[in-house]
């Protein structure tokens, strides 16, 4: 049963959380209300539940028409001033995803409706064009996946990521990807071409090589063997791959900085990146929900060092301190990355894509001309 009325509908209420069985194969734990809603739910046992069978929890898709599609930001600690998400949710669904608070602002729970109740945006080529051909416009690398992964399952059937990076080719555009999947494989027709002229790079986050903790954290997304496999395919496509050790959750993956990116630097990675475990909002109690299942004898050592990183804190959203916290335990963090970088051979400057080669297509007659 339970208390409270909240904004949720259709086969589950944000604030409820549906049994285990029909949980398999997602990563949240729970379904809390976002922090928006006017009012919360809190599922509770009184005695007069009926045990029942209930259907796994199916994705649903939201076509949502955008009124623009690059999203500008100006914060001093990101390498990037613009970037772009085609959908919104996203199916891989990793429990450590900072980008599930975003739900809430659609009315959503950050856990389980971030992964199964998800948006896409079918107008994204035409807005992108759009948007890259107003008067003015200045080149500068767009960030593609930030939020959400452009590769997640849905992209399969709809293709909005294959049609974007269409369109940045087309404009000569540099790119910057991020992604956990291999099936940016499916892009290499375009993306071989940019990258002959300097104009992408793809960032492959691999989080662990345990493919059962994988499982648990990111039960969608493929397997770490099939990450360091598309690594391996893009580097030797010629298209410059970062391997993303991220995130780095104290106590459950951090030991594996050093193996993580021995493996990636053997499949051709050449470039290199850490991020410690961000817990804003919602997320951390999502993660204190996802340890009791998971992990209960681990919770204690990971929230702890994590607040020796955050100045007392479960997050810290200070510029500069966010991404890799600060004291002993982060400090020794970025030490091993960079002994074990430097000791594997990882270039010391990182790839600088070109804006120089930015060009409007030509129109004629509101066609574009081939030359």
């Amino acid at each position: 049963m339970e208390a409270g009325c909240g904004r949720g509908e259709g086969r589950r209420l944000a604030g409820s959380t549906p049994a285990a069985e029909s949980r398999r194969g997602r990563g949240a734990t729970a379904n809390p209300t976002g922090r928006f809603e006017a009012a919360d739910r809190e599922a509770f046992a009184d005695g007069w539940e009926i045990e029942e069978d209930l259907p796994p929890l199916r994705t649903e898709v939201t076509l949502e028409r955008a009124r623009k599609l690059i999203t500008r930001n100006d914060s001093p600690d990101i390498g990037f001033d613009r970037s772009i998400n085609p959908y919104r949710g996203c199916e891989h669904g990793c429990v450590y995803c900072f980008a599930r608070p975003n739900h809430a602002y659609v009315g959503l729970s950050p856990g389980l409706d971030f992964e199964t109740r998800l948006f896409a945006k079918p107008d994204a080529a035409a807005l992108l064009d759009r948007e890259l051909s107003a008067r003015g416009y200045t080149p500068r690398t767009i960030a593609l996946g930030t939020a959400t992964d452009p590769y997640q399952p849905i992209e399969r059937r709809h293709r909005l990521t294959r049609q974007v990076l269409e369109v940045l080719a087309r404009f000569r555009h540099p790119v910057g990807l991020v992604t956990k999947s291999d099936l940016v494989l499916r892009d290499l027709d375009v993306l071989v071409p940019m990258a002959r002229d300097g104009l992408v790079k793809v960032a492959l986050s691999v989080t662990t090589l345990d493919p059962d903790l994988a499982r648990r954290m990111e039960p969608r997304a493929p397997r770490p063997e099939k990450r360091l496999a598309a690594i391996r395919a893009l580097a030797e496509a010629g298209v410059p791959v970062m391997v993303l050790v991220a995130p780095l959750i104290p106590g459950l993956n951090d030991h594996e900085i050093e193996a993580v990116l021995s493996r990636a630097r053997e499949a051709g990675a050449s470039e290199a990146g850490g991020v410690l475990l961000r817990l804003p909002h919602e997320l951390a109690d999502l993660m204190r929900d996802w340890f009791a299942e998971h992990y209960p004898d681990r919770a204690g050592r990971t929230f702890s060092l994590l607040a020796q990183a955050r100045g007392g804190k479960v997050y810290d959203a200070t510029y500069g301190r966010r991404f890799t916290g600060t004291g002993p335990y982060a400090d020794l963090l970025d030490q091993r990355m960079r002994v074990a970088m430097t000791r594997l051979g990882y270039p010391a400057e990182r790839v600088r894509l070109r804006t120089d080669l930015f060009a409007a297509p030509v129109r004629v007659g509101g066609q574009y001309t081939l030359f």
